[in-house]
């Protein structure tokens, strides 16, 4: 099968006029449908459970994004049985016939491109250009994971034969059924990756979004469908974690988990998982993502600009709502103040508003709960360290929480160990870069770090000790990209699952050896 070599999607210049009017548009069309009722859709029928969930906007909370009907354990089993049988079917075609479905979802995606940033905006709070690479990012894990199952599925060049003896084959097959469980930080581009990833890999899938982004996660499944996916592939179950999410991590049948999201949810997933159910022939895999508490590492030597530039942006890009956020950073004592000076700079020109409107660079943080964790963090703050900025907090209309820097803090401190997954970055000074790499690697998570140098054999060490999953040299510890920073993490980050590489779509399916002697 030819196919054009993978290029990742160009992000939206936002500088011309023409693309910030598109942008208008699709905005208002999408307020034009806000309110609507979504059914679940198992094997392809739309299911109504009478249970509904209101999804808001967390600029404005008084705004009905629409309401979403709630999956019981009924539905939860019925889902099952669907993705099952249809697994007899959807596991014969052949990965050409797949890929073929992800090219097509890519194209239609390019088409509707706007329409489904201008969603993340209102559903979850994403500013334009957020939006925007979250929906660039989705169309590249399609396109990348419809090549790598054309790869993967190549035969004749992973085992050896033996001339007028044997023929021996080396394939890959499909898993069964699996659980697949999102976040709401990406609500589209994380979404896509990991459902799509199982399918390619013919596996079928019982989907159950986050709660804050179901919108979002129902219009994936009309693109899905658009794009000419059989009915009962991917089952649609919007529910509560407690109830539905733990019945299909638990069920017998369910072959494997894929999971993003925090390091407990994380945990108890694992552990779940791995005990053998009544019935269950198989130990489950588990896939897992489960967060971080990044560093940004200043060299005595560094270009201090850059270093303020990659601190601000990775702290603050997405109100710091991203697992590979620098929540942390560690300057030697030689440039810290003047690193310092140069990051709350930066932060006072950040704009914090409504992230419908092109100026906004922060919009607010996801929900209720989000908000008052991070306020009681930012209090935690006040007492192990010194704010040097923001701090102050406003849930009258929607979630807005300042970006806020503490400086002055140690080690140890809960701010610098702890995920608070929003616009906080602590600051704290070591003397050189022996002590900088200790205190890089004194967290239980492993996700993403940067190291800021010109000090080549720094950058060297870095390479070795820095023990992160990813790693940055001069640049900010966000935006990974499809198929060039393959993305997962060490420790209690997760399973280093690689999302985006060569190695993920392999861990949805499982070997099978054949030879035929002759």
């Amino acid at each position: 099968m030819a196919i054009y070599p993978y290029q990742t999607e160009p992000l939206t210049d936002f500088s011309k006029a023409e693309n910030q009017e598109k942008y208008r548009q699709a905005l208002e069309k999408v307020r034009g449908s806000l309110g609507q009722t979504y059914p679940l859709i198992i094997g392809g029928k739309k299911v109504e459970t009478g249970k509904l969930l209101a999804s808001h906007n967390p600029a404005n909370h008084k705004e009905v994004i629409g309401y979403i009907h709630q999956a019981g354990v009924n539905e939860a089993e019925e889902a099952m049985q669907v993705a099952l049988e249809t697994f007899k079917t959807w596991s014969k075609v052949s990965p050409s016939a797949r890929a073929d479905i992800l090219f097509k979802a890519a194209a239609i995606l390019r088409r509707k491109r706007h329409e489904y940033s201008a969603l993340m905006t209102l559903e979850a709070g994403k500013p334009w250009i957020e939006a925007d690479a979250d929906t660039a990012e989705a169309i590249d894990f399609l396109e990348y994971y419809g090549r790598q199952i054309l790869e993967l599925q190549r035969i004749d060049d992973k085992v050896q034969s033996r001339k007028n003896l044997e023929r021996n084959e080396y394939r890959y097959i499909p898993l069964g059924v699996g659980a697949i469980i999102t976040p709401w930080n990406f609500p589209l581009a994380i979404l896509t990756g990991m459902t799509t990833a199982a399918v390619v890999s013919g596996n079928t899938v019982l989907l159950k979004p986050s709660s804050n982004t179901l919108v979002i996660a129902y219009k994936f499944m009309e693109l899905m469908k658009e794009a000419g996916l059989p009915d009962g592939v991917i089952n649609y179950i919007p529910g509560r974690g407690s109830e539905i999410g733990n019945f299909i991590v638990e069920h017998p049948k369910t072959r494997f988990i894929s999971f993003t999201g925090s390091k407990d949810v994380g945990i108890e997933i694992y552990e779940k998982a791995s005990k053998v159910q009544p019935g269950q022939i198989w130990l489950k895999r588990v896939i897992a993502e489960m967060g971080g508490k990044d560093s940004i590492v200043v060299d005595n030597d560094a270009d201090l600009d850059l270093a303020a530039d990659a601190i601000v942006a990775s702290a603050f890009g997405f109100s710091g709502q991203k697992c590979s956020a620098c929540s942390r950073v560690i300057i030697h004592q030689e440039v810290y103040d003047e690193v310092v000076n140069k990051v709350v700079e930066r932060t006072k020109k950040l704009k914090v508003d409504d992230p419908s409107e092109l100026s906004t660079n922060m919009g607010p943080v996801i929900d209720a709960s989000a908000f008052n964790k991070i306020k009681e963090y930012i209090e935690i703050a006040k007492m192990e360290g010194k704010v040097v900025f923001g701090g102050n907090a406003d849930d009258s209309k929607g979630y807005f929480i300042e970006p806020t820097i503490v400086i002055d803090v140690k080690p140890d401190a809960r701010v610098m160990q702890e995920e608070i997954f929003g616009p906080v970055v602590a600051i704290c000074k070591v003397k050189d870069f022996d002590e900088a790499l200790e205190v890089a690697n004194n967290t239980e998570y492993g996700l993403t770090g940067s190291i800021i140098s010109n000090n080549r054999l720094h950058l060297e060490r870095a390479r070795e000790d820095f023990h992160v999953g990813n790693l940055y040299l001069n640049r900010k510890c966000t935006g990974a990209i499809v198929g060039y920073q393959p993305f997962g993490g060490f420790n209690m980050s997760g399973t280093d699952s690689k999302a985006g590489g060569p190695d993920y779509l392999i861990l949805h399916m499982q070997g099978k050896a054949i030879c035929e002697q002759y």
